[in-house]
């Protein structure tokens, strides 16, 4: 598996693969399973399917890492017509938004002054902008941005982050960000780390996972948990049971069209689910990253495929 999920890493990054998955049906036939769809009605429509189920929504445009200035301000741009849509729509949603996307490879100045204008724009909804983590080399940068606007006045509670489970540093993360009442989603992480700065060891990172739960269960500030390991639910769920913490101070969140079984199952017992949907034309790099996490995704595909 730890092969496969290397394997499935290097390709994401491949940009001949990239521009033939793009661009062709087969491509977009196979990201339907985690990819909501190219467009933001798409994105809408099942939106409001995954609402009409008992679960919150937050929606992800796809793309990461653009080249000038002019695609940061687009990229922004269909976030603040998603901001529009959700509001007139009246959905139980909010959006999770990539720093490179706004531009942060060009200018942090740049991507913090996007994302700035996206979270008082969602404040005025009363809605909320998540920052999506990265890989490591941009773990530091990204905070740094997500503090100073949550600093400013009027943006408290309105922008909060992703702390990952495989980074040596998340501890020292969460004790500052809790400190300073930001809102976390915690994860294992998704990109191939180096042994330097990430636990390798798959139980390592789990431990560091059931840990930092406890910490954000255990903090007045509401968080989710981003995972669809039974082994980590269960251990959320002992934990909030054992020191009172109540179903509504919390929630679990998951992944468009993985483990939908689990979603009901935990929303049926009274817990709040959210899910992540992520949509659009770049989506390639997402896609190869969930066949990483989980690589039994690739067999699930597979037969799903031939079934049609």
């Amino acid at each position: 598996m730890a092969l496969l999920r290397s394997a499935f890493i290097a390709l994401s990054r491949n940009p001949t693969l990239r521009r033939f998955g793009e661009r062709s049906p087969i491509g977009t036939r196979l990201s339907s399973r985690f990819v909501a769809g190219m467009e933001i009605e798409d994105a809408l429509r099942v939106a409001q399917t995954v609402n009409n189920q008992g679960m919150a929504v937050s929606l992800d445009s796809l793309g990461e890492s653009v080249t000038s200035e002019n695609e940061a301000h687009k990229a922004a741009e269909i976030y603040h017509r998603l901001l529009d849509a959700i509001a007139a729509r009246k959905l139980n949603a909010n959006v999770s938004v990539k720093l490179t996307q706004m531009g942060l490879g060009l200018s942090s100045e740049l991507a913090e002054g996007i994302a700035e204008n996206l979270t008082e724009h969602a404040r005025s909804y009363g809605s909320f902008v998540r920052i999506d983590m990265e890989d490591s080399s941009l773990t530091q940068v990204t905070l740094d941005i997500v503090r100073r606007i949550h600093a400013r006045p009027g943006l408290r509670g309105a922008i909060g982050t992703v702390i990952q489970s495989y980074l040596y540093r998340s501890q020292a993360d969460i004790e500052q960000l809790l400190a300073e009442g930001v809102r976390i989603r915690l994860c294992k992480g998704a990109y191939k780390e180096p042994a330097e700065v990430a636990f390798p060891r798959k139980g390592d990172v789990d431990a560091n996972y059931v840990r930092l739960t406890c910490m954000l269960l255990d903090s007045p500030v509401y968080h989710g948990l981003a995972t669809h390991d039974v082994a980590m639910i269960h251990a959320a769920k002992s934990f909030a049971s054992q020191h009172g913490v109540e179903p509504s101070r919390f929630e679990f969140q998951m992944l468009y069209g993985v483990r939908r079984d689990l979603q009901r199952e935990l929303v049926d017992e009274g817990y709040k689910m959210r899910v992540y949907i992520p949509f659009g034309r770049e989506w390639y790099p997402y896609f190869m990253r969930r066949l990483a996490e989980r690589p039994a995704n690739v067999f699930f595909i597979a037969k799903n495929i031939l079934r049609k």
